[in-house]
């Protein structure tokens, strides 16, 4: 007997044919492919490609944020942020390019996942919390992945956070 098909299954299965094959040649078809089922039936979960791709990377971005909410010192929030970024962009490439796709697309998936954040540093910094994520953005933004293999890239982010929030 076969499984129901549900979001979340093909999520799963999307999140796969995204790491084999990347976000610019993944399609739906492949997805469907993997899942045993047409395509037409994916697209009665996510009516296109971008709405599959948008939903992938919003689940992702939700471990992320798992990651982050107990945490309540905004240094080590940022540090955390920075290394699972650049974490991600390493072990998993692929999907981490995803991500960047969407970035470069301003998605509202990304959209979302930035007001996150703020809310998240705001409530321990308050008004600062929007200056604090943009002070760090070499850090965490996918615009800056080519910088992330620097050797001093965890001690330049300590002196960034030493400026920004200086210890009492």
């Amino acid at each position: 007997m076969t499984q129901p098909l549900t979001p979340e299954r093909i999520l799963e299965a999307a999140e796969e044919v995204l790491r084999r094959h990347g976000p610019q040649k993944a399609n739906v078809v492949d997805v469907a492919r993997a899942l045993g089922v047409s395509h037409g039936a994916v697209y009665r979960h996510f009516p296109s490609k971008q709405a599959l791709r948008e939903a992938v990377t919003r689940r992702w971005l939700h471990e992320f944020h798992a990651t982050l909410e107990p945490i309540d010192d905004p240094r080590e929030w940022i540090r955390t942020l920075s290394a699972a970024k650049r974490g991600t962009a390493r072990v998993d490439p692929e999907l981490f390019a995803t991500y960047q796709a969407l970035c470069d697309e301003q998605s509202a998936v990304v959209d979302e996942h930035v007001n996150w954040l703020i809310e998240q540093l705001e409530a321990m910094v308050g008004d600062k919390g929007r200056p604090l994520l943009q002070a760090t953005t070499r850090f965490h933004h996918p615009a800056h992945v080519h910088e992330w293999t620097d050797p001093e890239i965890e001690r330049d982010l300590d002196r960034i956070l030493d400026l920004v929030l200086p210890q009492n």
